[in-house]
């Protein structure tokens, strides 16, 4: 079955007075065109995946620096569109600009979590989360939980957390008892006298980047997955019955899981493509099925997925580039936003999602395929408008589509 949208129930980013991830500024002046000549205002944006197309690790990509220098010099809006996070979007946001020498503002990139930050105050289907305690797992360190209470909540758990409170939990992960140390916090809920994990209940569970203790992460959702109300240390009376749907498999108030990455692979310094989040997820899943039967059982791992592909996350930054584009052209910018141009080079999220999204604003999205990431030749499983070797050909190809004279 195909994993549950988080977007529709939650209407996440309908507006532009929508509650953002991002601190209230006055202005945005990295991305304001200001001339004085009344500036031309261009009918087409760009999207940019990060990895694999600006930078490959650390390092930058011959010709991503000058592509994007060219667009703010140009004045034609553009935004960073990535399945990357685990830190903040403005601490994100400074780091690329470090890289690769341009000045940019925090209101251009969009990582794989920022939606999460619509959860903290809720929705009218979705339960305020503020004040709930939620398990976040991913990430270096305690850098997702620094990134999951800058959006708000106020009680962030991880599974770290709880392999210190009781480590007989996964008696593997001794070797990342050094490690756990650095970092993680006492549980404030008070358990059993020498079990502080006894009872702890935990309302929602997000992984927010790549896991790095497969293992330990597993085995805590799965817990949390087979549990009485998401106590951590019970079982839930109604697994297995097969009179209840999903045979009794969460069904018994256990949290919600959510990823917010669907990509199997991603683009690193190594020269082949590593396994990412998604990689973590059809692990869970095929553990999740062995457990409980699977399919064959009628029984399904019930999450939400977020992320490239998703038309919610394509609605989400078509959103932002318009908020973009008034502030720096005006509210009342007459010239509607016809074109936009995903410059990506995985297939399976760039391309595919560019492809299937349909525009609530009747913009056309145009993908551009490039060859310095993940895709390493051959035929796509999805195909892109076209091919370019590098950013700087695919930025190219883009204003010569639109017939933009370069000044």
């Amino acid at each position: 079955m195909r994993p549950h949208t988080l977007w529709r129930p939650l209407r996440l980013v309908q507006c532009s007075n929508s509650r953002s991830f991002l601190p209230a500024r006055p202005t945005c002046r990295s991305i304001r065109y200001l001339s004085s000549a009344a500036p031309r205002v261009p009918d087409f944006a760009f999207a940019f995946d990060i990895d694999g197309v600006l930078l490959r690790s650390s390092t930058p990509i011959p010709g991503a620096a000058e592509s994007l220098a060219l667009l703010k010099k140009e004045g034609i809006p553009f935004i960073l569109l990535t399945n990357g996070g685990g830190k903040h979007e403005t601490e994100r946001v400074a780091e690329i600009s470090e890289k690769l020498q341009v000045p940019l503002d925090a209101d251009v990139i969009i990582q794989s979590h920022s939606p999460f930050a619509e959860m903290v105050q809720g929705t009218k289907t979705q339960p305020a989360l503020e004040n709930k305690r939620v398990l976040v797992v991913g990430g270096d360190g305690d850098g997702c939980r620094a990134v999951a209470e800058r959006y708000g909540f106020k009680n962030v758990v991880t599974p770290g957390d709880i392999l210190m409170a009781n480590p007989s939990i996964w008696p593997f992960s001794k070797g990342f008892s050094d490690y756990y140390k650095t970092f993680t916090r006492p549980l404030s809920h008070t358990g059993e006298p020498g079990d502080p994990t006894k009872g702890l209940k935990i309302d929602a569970i997000f992984v927010f980047n790549d896991p790095r203790d497969w293992a330990l992460d597993a085995h805590v959702i799965v817990d949390l997955l087979l549990s009485s109300q998401g106590v951590l240390g019970t079982l839930s009376e109604k697994n297995g019955r097969a009179d209840l749907p999903n045979r009794g498999y969460q069904q018994d108030g256990q949290p919600p899981l959510y990823f917010s990455n669907p990509d199997l692979w991603w683009a690193a310094a190594y020269s082949l493509p590593r396994l990412g989040q998604g990689g973590f997820r059809e692990a869970l899943e095929g553990t999740w099925s062995a457990i409980t039967g699977g399919s064959s059982k009628g029984v399904e791992l019930k999450k939400t997925v977020i992320g490239k592909p998703s038309q919610g996350t394509y609605e989400f930054a078509e959103n932002q580039l318009l908020r973009n584009r008034s502030r720096a052209f005006g509210f009342k910018t007459e010239r509607s936003l016809r074109n936009v141009y995903m410059v990506g080079d995985n297939p399976e999220s760039d391309i595919r999602g560019a492809n299937s999204y349909r525009s609530a604003h009747n913009s056309e999205w145009h993908s551009i395929l490039v060859r310095t990431g993940v895709y390493m030749g051959g035929e796509p499983a999805w195909t892109p408008k076209t091919i370019a070797d590098n950013v700087q050909k695919a930025v190219e190809w883009g204003l010569q589509h639109s017939k933009w004279q370069v000044r």
